[in-house]
């Protein structure tokens, strides 16, 4: 038996009244469209620790951490605090604050490419810069890309509003195929200023392929950038570049590097970040340092306790609990990613029992209070405990038995809007 609807009652009348007077209803782009629509709340009160309350006061276990930002947990107390101490002291001057620099030399320390550093405020604006110190520094203009790497003109995932031109600079291949990139590359010459990309999503990389298209892109040339937005902070404290040894030219980072203040970072050997004296890269909030000191606290917290093995203790318990249960229920479904990044994906040949299956755990998992993105992958916090995973695995039990029995009664979630289930389809820079 189905567990009964939460009341998102304050929630809808918030959105309602937010689709009068905000574009798209949400900053996240159609946040609650990306979701299973009606089961999800909206918007939120607050949040402490793994868990958030809605605005209906509907307490969840999380999951998701705001794409990621979260890797401590909701309002940690030491970075809080330091934020707090910079906001009292003032963070918005015509001068730079010295936290700058004490930002910077950390992060030259603990990224394996970084050499020097600059500072921005959303992942697009770090993930630009790079392709236009590409771009200086080889004389070509064409890009090669893979994965999402923000919102900008370049990279967008939707065509309105883009220049033709712009998007016949951007070419994509295949992951864990470098038969595919080689062949780009080999079409394109001596155009291609640089090949970025994620260094994975959900699936894995194969044994030498980032190496792989590290020593391609420079056979051809281009500069081999990593965007670190999701990995760095998460897989290692120097990002997968440390996890995989694979140091690239430059990498972006964002995210955890804050646990949720606004800031990301363009790092990378210092010829090449030196470039961006050769160009123009401003805004008046760069230099506002509340999320510096919250990146100084974060770090510094990540080098000194077990977090990042807590990420992956956590995070492979939760890969292996849900993959044995699916397995010992009968439902067709596979865990996939890292474990400090992992997710679950029906594989049921049939699309139509894949939507069903996935409509009804998502449904069921978000009515007994645990949020799990069902078209992004998940996160894992310092603050998530043992009890959480297994209360996690508990209700997730309980959604497997569910979607097996819906399966053997023939439902099918035909009316349920179908979002294709993959990482890339969030807006989260």
């Amino acid at each position: 038996m189905s567990s009964p609807p939460l009341s998102f009652t304050r929630s809808q009348e918030l959105f309602a009244r937010a689709q009068e007077i905000v574009a798209g209803g949400t900053t996240q782009g159609k946040a609650p469209n990306t979701l299973i629509p009606g089961e999800y709340p909206i918007y939120a009160a607050r949040g402490q620790g793994a868990h958030l309350w809605d605005v209906d006061n509907n307490r969840f276990l999380d999951w998701i951490l705001a794409y990621g930002i979260i890797v401590l947990g909701y309002c940690d107390p030491d970075v809080d605090a330091a934020a707090i101490q910079e906001i009292r002291q003032g963070f918005a001057f015509p001068l730079t604050r010295p936290v700058q620099n004490e930002l910077a030399e950390l992060l030259v320390e603990v990224i394996p490419c970084a050499e020097m550093v600059h500072f921005f405020k959303s992942g697009s604006d770090a993930t630009t810069a790079a392709v236009r110190v590409a771009r200086i520094i080889t004389g070509r203009q064409k890009i090669v890309r893979w994965g999402y790497n923000g919102w900008h003109d370049w990279c967008c995932i939707r065509e309105p509003g883009i220049p033709r031109h712009v998007r016949e600079d951007v070419l994509t291949f295949r992951y864990n195929d470098l038969d595919s990139l080689e062949e780009v590359l080999k079409q394109q010459r001596d155009q291609v200023a640089c090949v970025i990309m994620m260094p994975l999503e959900i699936e894995q990389p194969q044994p030498g392929f980032l190496a792989g298209v590290k020593e391609l892109a420079h056979q051809y040339g281009a500069l081999f950038i990593l965007d670190e937005m999701r990995s760095g902070f998460h897989v290692a404290l120097g990002g997968a570049q440390e996890y995989y040894q694979v140091i690239p030219d430059l990498a972006t980072f964002s995210k955890a590097i804050s646990n949720g203040y606004a800031i990301s970072v363009l790092a990378g050997r210092r010829e090449m970040m030196s470039a961006l004296s050769q160009t123009y890269v401003s805004s008046t909030f760069y230099t506002n340092s509340i999320a510096m000191a919250a990146a100084v606290a974060t770090i510094n917290k990540l080098r000194q306790e077990e977090v990042i093995p807590h990420l992956w203790r956590i995070g492979q318990g939760l890969l292996d609990g849900l993959s044995r249960l699916a397995e010992e229920v009968g439902v067709e479904a596979e865990t996939v990613g890292l474990p400090p990044m992992p997710f679950l994906v029906f594989t049921d040949a049939d699309p139509d029992v894949r939507e069903t299956a996935r409509a009804v755990f998502y449904t069921e998992v978000a009515r007994q209070g645990i949020l799990l993105h069902p078209n992004h992958h998940w996160f894992v916090s310092h603050a998530h405990t043992e009890q959480d995973l297994a209360h996690t695995l508990e209700v997730s039990e309980a959604a497997f038995r569910l979607v097996k029995k819906k399966l053997g009664q023939g439902y099918r979630a035909s009316s349920v809007s179908k979002v294709a289930v993959t990482a890339s389809t969030r807006l989260d820079r």
